[in-house]
């Protein structure tokens, strides 16, 4: 293989898997590609949500959308329509909500930068990496890598969260309540997603839980 190129797939380019979520294909930090963002999503099983729903009005990022396998269903700000393979969805509008579903095996390829401005990982790129430890539920190590990231970016809300999250699942109730009630006082979308996420079922009945899932 050339140092000057590289041919792959976007099947060899997979990222931490995470059960019951979207397949995650790490173009970008996998090839080292720097100007611009580059991932892919896959289904893993009928009906899953391969792209979350989502603005991009923190980052500003004009993003592409690209079905390469499979026929998703995507929904701009509300409009929901069909995108079979080969479908292409422009979104310069980073303050357009979107999301997209579909079943197994459709394959999604998102392309996204702020326009006029050199590119840099996004900090959600950055925390994500610390899921490959979920499935081995190596949650120190996950830890690790989160605490890392928040060294950089302390007032990311993501980082916080999956912080909430491993601590959780490592038995530290306390610290998780901590990272958890920080998340939401950041984003509060955080407040209605945590009572469904079975990462933080061990703090469901302590007070302090409800007191910051509870608008």
């Amino acid at each position: 293989m050339s140092e000057r190129y590289r041919v792959t797939s976007i099947e060899e380019l997979e990222g931490p898997v995470v059960p019951g979520q979207a397949r995650w294909h790490t173009i970008r930090s996998t090839l080292g590609v720097a100007a611009f963002g580059i991932n892919a999503w896959s289904a893993s099983e009928d009906g899953q949500q391969i792209i979350g729903e989502h603005d991009e009005n923190a980052l500003g990022h004009e993003e592409v959308y690209v079905v390469v396998a499979g026929d998703a269903t995507f929904t701009l700000d509300g409009a929901t329509f069909e995108a079979p393979t080969g479908s292409v969805v422009h979104v310069p509008d980073p303050t357009v909500k979107r999301a997209a579903t579909g079943k197994r095996g459709t394959t999604i390829l998102v392309v996204g930068a702020k326009p006029g401005e050199a590119f840099t990982p996004s900090s959600w790129e950055r925390s994500a990496e610390a899921l490959r430890f979920w499935p081995s539920e190596e949650w120190d190590r996950a830890i690790e890598v989160l605490e890392e990231h928040l060294a950089d970016t302390p007032e990311h809300a993501g980082t916080h969260y999956n912080l909430a999250c491993a601590h959780a699942r490592a038995g530290r109730r306390e610290v998780a309540l901590d990272h958890l009630e920080r998340a939401v006082e950041l984003q509060q979308s955080f407040a209605d997603y945590a009572p469904k996420d079975d990462d933080l079922a061990s703090l469901r009945e302590d007070p302090r839980f409800a007191a910051a899932t509870t608008s």
